[in-house]
């Protein structure tokens, strides 16, 4: 006489579906042959456990056998596990959804469309106040045709015959049954033997699609704007992934930029260098005044605050740095070379020249070492 199958389980007659799941994995884990290795008594409660539990986790064999018993199932054509294969097949359901590894079967599990990548190059003074672009991308969009199923409109897809529409096929190892994804069906439990004759039954087409962009004040080389949902379509529903826009920034003529300040290299003459000045200085917004101070040193710096570049998602800009570069005179007249000669020479008088204090220092290094 077979045992009452609550009874194997541990369970009450009103336990729930999960508690009737949560007591058979508990079981099937201690009872299994594999930690039980030729234990006669493990075995038999490892299949007395696999049975209750096929009967007890179908909702119309259970509803006849609270009614009926077993030979209500009997009556049904259910006669108990007759060999490990079906034991395993029951087992190996617990098993997957145990360790991660089940696959939704006989339906298409949603993927996330790939994100793209566009190379964009703008100028200096469109990095610097911004911009408005249309760009090309080609992309992978949703078939209008078969709206993405991948199937000739008028047919549906059909079991899988490799793994009969279950999505997965099972190897026999010993006493465990472990289960790999199909290779026909790609774990889709369905093929597709009349694909779209646009698509080729994939559901999406490569499409060239424009798109207006806006790029802000303030972008670098190697910024990235992500476009939220301008990537290649998902599969099966899934969500369509992102455009990134990167940027490069072409080369000034004289401008250079460090963070958010721009840097300007302006020549003077000596003269100016010597005597001062009020000088033209270019900016991104047209030409500022800047005063040389006399005595100005080739390389000197001087900060025009607020004319740099605009602090991309924040506030102000940076500053412009103005770098002074004395040109040295050449191609002189005889008299600029007499004019010269007798400024050297009260240079000499007055022993402040930058080369004679040069070689007072040198001297006092050497004295000392």
């Amino acid at each position: 006489m077979k045992k009452d199958y609550y009874e194997i389980l541990g369970v009450p007659r009103d336990a729930s579906p999960e508690e009737i799941k949560r007591a058979y994995r508990r079981i099937a884990f201690k009872y299994h042959p594999d930690r039980n290795p030729g234990d006669k008594e493990a075995e038999e409660k490892f299949k007395e456990a696999a049975e209750a539990y096929e009967v007890l986790r179908d909702p119309q064999k259970r509803a006849i056998y609270d009614a009926y018993g077993h030979e209500g199932l009997s009556s049904q054509g259910f006669t108990g596990f007759t060999g490990f294969d079906d034991i395993f097949s029951t087992f190996s359901d617990i098993f997957d959804e145990f360790f991660g590894f089940r696959t939704r079967r006989g339906r298409e599990v949603p993927q996330s469309g790939a994100d793209l990548r566009y190379d964009l190059t703008i100028s200096f003074e469109e990095a610097a106040f911004g911009t408005q672009r249309e760009i090309k991308i080609r992309r992978a969009e949703v078939c209008d045709f078969c709206r993405g199923s991948g199937l000739e409109p008028g047919y549906q897809p059909e079991a899988c015959p490799t793994c009969g529409g279950r999505g997965q096929v099972y190897q026999t190892h010993g006493f465990f049954r472990i289960g790999t994804t199909c290779p026909h069906c790609q774990g889709r439990g369905v093929i597709i033997t009349h694909p779209c004759p646009e698509c080729g039954g994939s559901g999406r087409r490569r499409v060239e699609k424009g798109i207006k962009i806006r790029v802000p004040a303030g972008v670098d080389t190697g910024t990235r704007l992500r476009i939220q949902g301008e990537g290649e379509a998902g599969l099966h529903g899934g969500p369509p992934g992102d455009l990134y826009i990167v940027i490069h920034v072409k080369p000034h003529s004289f401008f250079t930029r460090k963070g958010d300040n721009i840097i300007c290299e302006v020549p003077i003459s000596f003269v100016q260098a010597a005597l001062g000045d009020t000088i033209d200085v270019p900016t991104l917004k047209g030409v500022e005044k800047l005063k040389i101070p006399p005595g100005t040193q080739s390389g000197k710096t001087f900060r025009l605050q607020g004319k740099g570049i605009p602090r991309i998602g924040g506030y102000g800009r940076g500053d412009q740095i103005v770098r002074i570069i004395v040109n040295t005179p050449t191609n002189l007249t005889k008299r600029q070379e007499e004019l010269l000669r007798e400024f050297a020479k009260i240079e000499e008088e007055k022993k402040v020249s930058p080369y004679s204090r040069f070689w007072e220092r040198v001297k006092e290094y050497f004295r000392q070492i």
